[in-house]
């Protein structure tokens, strides 16, 4: 498994911005789009930009904490 699959990624819309939001908590705090399948493929690839810097530094990952729910009670 990839590095980048280990945190969990998401694009929702905001109505007070009246934008799509791309968020992984995990490492970063957002970006935004008008298109959420493009702002997908950003929201991953700045991601993977941050988890090869933090490689590049030689600092540790974070621990992914942010979970995608598997069953809805």
């Amino acid at each position: 498994m990839r590095d980048l699959d280990l945190y969990h990624k998401w694009v929702e819309w905001s109505d007070e911005d009246q934008v799509y939001i791309g968020k992984c908590p995990d490492l970063i705090t957002g970006i935004h789009g008008d298109d959420p399948v493009v702002l997908y493929g950003e929201l991953c690839e700045v991601v993977q930009d941050v988890i090869d810097h933090f490689k590049a530094v030689g600092r540790p990952l974070p621990h992914p904490r942010i979970r995608p729910m598997s069953e809805v009670a």
